[in-house]
């Protein structure tokens, strides 16, 4: 486990940056945060690093928005969802099998994603937050170690 010091939104951005020049298709990133924690501003990072142009939005309406890159992104929010049936009938993995998944509100369904994942935790503290990053299997571990930069 790994954590790391966001002194501000910028900060933020530049570790999603910094994890998509890592990332790898089938790589999956769970976020986790209360409201405004900055979740959304980390997969804008994450979405440039992956070479996808274009804005990107929290999918918190739509659950969840592709982003073709040199990596595609696929970007969900599971805020609206009752279930971890729910998350699995929108076959998120599937989607992004050759991609990355980065799923906002991923600590709801925690059981419904695959056993080797990097969470990424997002605290406010003072002006900027903290991330607190942890690779739960082998396949992520690189991607633990280049956020802990």
């Amino acid at each position: 486990m790994t954590e790391r010091v966001l002194e501000d939104p910028a900060a933020t951005h530049a570790l999603g940056v910094l994890l998509g020049r890592s990332a790898f298709p089938g790589a999956v990133i769970a976020l986790c945060g209360d409201l405004g924690a900055g979740k959304t501003a980390l997969v804008r990072g994450l979405a440039e690093g992956l070479g996808c142009p274009g804005p990107v939005q929290s999918p918190s309406y739509v659950l969840s928005m592709r982003h073709e890159g040199r990596i595609p992104l696929v970007h969900a929010d599971a805020w609206r969802l009752g279930s971890a049936d729910e998350l699995d009938d929108l076959e998120l993995l599937e989607e992004a099998s050759d991609g990355v998944l980065a799923l906002e509100w991923a600590d709801r369904f925690v059981d419904a994603l695959p056993a080797d994942h990097l969470r990424i935790e997002l605290r406010p503290e003072g002006e900027g937050r903290v991330a607190r990053i942890e690779s739960t299997g082998p396949r992520h571990r690189p991607l633990e170690v280049a956020a802990g930069g």
